[in-house]
């Protein structure tokens, strides 16, 4: 799998300074800068820490079956702001070779917040999905379906419904329904993780 992250501290370097700490506990394969430069600080054949207690499509301890993406962007916390161009550049290229060397599915590029509903919110619903997925990076819909069983569709897709409702719906806005981040089961949610589904089905019986 591929997991985006942002880095949600104050600089680039007090992050890069962390993610390469041993007393921190906490590392990444990647972070790619704000003006777009990267920095491997972990070998892709090695186990780096970011994903912690998390979950995706059934499969637990995301840390020894991903790769992660770093991306400088002070977050939540340190005050929030969309990912500029440059920076986006960067992250769909290395996504893409990221992609390509592992034979990773599109179903499986995803966010922190997507695999650890209860802990996380990175890369949040300033980052771009929509226009990573157009490049091939990652999974995305504009339609709305009839709606069916959001547990069912939210669980398909990949998500951990064992974890609190609130807390999965408003993960999948933040990634699929960035406008809309209600944290409800409600019709927009239920439509879009029905198209999302669909979607998703298509791909998987496709010869």
């Amino acid at each position: 799998m591929l997991v985006m992250h942002y880095t949600g501290m104050p600089t680039a370097r007090s992050a890069i300074e962390l993610l390469k700490s041993p007393q921190a506990k906490v590392s990444a394969h990647y972070v790619v800068d704000e003006d777009g430069t990267i920095y491997n600080l972990v070998p892709e054949a090695m186990r780096a820490w970011h994903a912690g207690i998390s979950c995706w499509r059934g499969q637990r301890q995301l840390n020894d079956a991903s790769i992660g993406i770093e991306i400088v962007n002070p977050g939540h916390e340190w005050g929030y702001r969309p990912f500029p161009d440059a920076q986006m550049c960067a992250v769909l290229e290395l996504a893409q070779g990221v992609i390509a060397r592992h034979s990773i599915e599109k179903r499986d590029v995803v966010a922190h917040s997507d695999i650890a509903p209860n802990r996380k919110q990175d890369p949040g619903e300033l980052f771009d999905w929509p226009w990573l997925a157009e490049h091939g990076v990652g999974v995305w819909t504009e339609e709305f379906a009839p709606p069916g069983d959001l547990r069912e569709d939210l669980s398909t897709i990949g998500y951990d419904i064992g974890l609190a409702e609130k807390d999965v719906i408003l993960a999948f806005q933040r990634h699929f329904l960035r406008n809309h981040l209600s944290g409800l089961a409600d019709m927009p949610t239920a439509k879009r993780a029905s198209a999302l589904r669909r979607l998703i089905d298509a791909a998987d019986n496709r010869p």
